[in-house]
């Protein structure tokens, strides 16, 4: 297994659970890839790195099986799963409760409830068929079809279903999640997905941390007797062990370059075409007091969404996919702390953030991100302690898997989102017997839901099986 994030790690434990002897090798000092957490800026206070709310992850089948409970993993679950405040001073709310998120979105809110209410009653179902390839005969194609038409459109259509401005921007802001013009076909898809999990399953933080998920499989892979190694950097075929399966949580890329003239020409020629989407630029506050958000609802919120209307987040997603900055970026902010208070270092709280910049973007973003929060929260800027940076070229440096700062492992477009690194009905494999792709280039896509792993180690079982019946 090349690579420790949570799908590696995933892949490992669905192997090593069926006898298989199992090691990953994990290039950078410390495992967990994007769920890596630390303590920044001040002595004591926690930061996760990179992918910190977990919708997807808290509902996974895949994790929730496993009894990551005895080592340690727990679910935390802030009041407010997300607030997008609003120049008003109003806010849309997301609530778990699709009838409590309903009630607050006033003309809005029984569409909201026809658009959610069904798929998050019937998600744990629906997961089966959307947490996997698409390209296959569905187990549920009449659930599948109730949340897969709505999902085929741009989200810009699909907001004109909403009168107000609380319900559109409540939608623009997770739909933005997928780092895509808001006006393309499936845009709809990601924001659907995390909305309709949110509503299940709520949006919950790892207590201790988002580094708490991959430790718990990282504990249980080694009760099974697989191995981690960390600090062992794959460069070609001739630095990996023999073994009768290896699986890669690389980027598409790093897959070709690694097996050379091993893999196929034709998928590594699609390989190396693989095309990165926007990038994040991360900017970690330590915030005496907490952000003093106009809008109430925001200061109960694990997340909120600050970009104001729907028509302005998709003018800035457009701006970005053009590879130009805007002047108010779309921002992200996270208080992951109001539901893990053991976060924080007494008054002194965590504040996760970042903005969706261009790919490859060499600026400072720093302060358009305050002035963000600022417009949103006046009096935020008085309350910064410090702050810590993370660049497009610092996130590809902590992780090369996000190419230009791409944290999603790829443009969510169209043929990616459906297909993943190559068109085939086999986006796990790589062309060569034994070999497989696990990271968040392949379906369902990002998030440490591990589902991409998992996926990956069914069809390298399947590989396994066959080749004992052979003999």
């Amino acid at each position: 297994m090349v690579g420790s994030g949570p799908n590696g790690l995933a892949a490992a434990v669905a192997l090593a659970g069926e006898g298989v002897q199992v090691t990953v090798l994990e290039a950078a000092d410390e495992l967990g890839g994007g769920t890596r957490s630390a303590e920044a800026i001040v002595p004591g206070l926690l930061h996760d790195q990179c992918s910190a709310t977990h919708p997807m992850a808290v509902g996974s089948s895949f994790l929730r099986g496993l009894g990551l409970g005895r080592y340690g993993l727990e679910w935390l679950l802030p009041e407010i799963d997300c607030a997008h405040p609003l120049d008003d001073g109003t806010a849309g709310v997301l609530h778990r409760s699709v009838a409590e998120t309903a009630a607050g979105l006033g003309a809005d809110g029984r569409r909201w409830s026809r658009l959610f209410a069904g798929p998050a009653a019937d998600y744990d179902v629906l997961a089966e068929d959307i947490l996997g390839p698409l390209l296959r005969i569905p187990r549920h194609p009449l659930r599948l079809a109730r949340f897969g038409i709505p999902a085929l459109l741009p989200a810009s259509v699909l907001a004109k279903a909403f009168s107000g401005e609380p319900a559109k921007a409540l939608f623009a802001g997770v739909a933005a999640h997928a780092l895509h013009p808001l006006d393309r076909p499936l845009s709809s898809s990601i924001g659907l997905g995390i909305l309709t999990a949110g509503h299940r399953h709520g949006w919950a933080v790892a207590a201790g941390g988002s580094r708490s998920i991959t430790g718990a499989l990282a504990a249980l892979l080694r009760d099974l007797g697989g191995e981690v190694q960390t600090g062992v950097r794959v460069r070609s075929s001739a630095d990996l062990p023999s073994s009768d399966v290896t699986i890669f949580d690389l980027a598409p890329a790093a897959v070709a370059d690694i097996l050379g003239d091993r893999l196929p020409n034709r998928i590594a020629r699609a390989y190396r075409r693989f095309r990165y989407g926007p990038a994040a630029f991360k900017v970690d506050f330590a915030v005496e007091g907490g952000v003093p958000w106009t809008a109430e609802p925001a200061r109960r919120a694990g997340t909120v969404h600050v970009g104001g209307s729907f028509a302005e987040i998709a003018a800035t997603e457009r701006e970005i996919h053009r590879g130009r900055m805007p002047e108010r970026p779309f921002v992200l902010v996270g208080q992951q702390y109001l539901a893990d208070p053991q976060r924080s270092v007494g008054d002194v709280h965590p504040v996760w953030s970042y903005a969706h910049v261009p790919n490859g973007y060499s600026g400072d973003a720093t302060g358009a991100i305050i002035a963000q929060v600022e417009r949103f929260a006046p009096g935020f800027r008085e309350r910064i302690v410090g702050t810590a940076v993370r660049t497009p070229a610092g996130f590809a440096e902590y992780n090369p898997n996000y190419v230009g700062g791409n944290i999603l492992t790829g443009a969510k477009n169209s043929p990616q989102l459906i297909f993943g690194p190559r068109t085939t009905l086999n986006p796990y494999d790589v062309g060569l017997p034994g070999h497989y792709i696990c990271s968040a280039a392949t379906p369902p896509g990002p998030g440490a839901h591990g589902m991409c792993g998992a996926n990956a180690a069914a069809r390298a079982l399947k590989h396994l099986r066959g080749r004992a019946r052979s003999r």
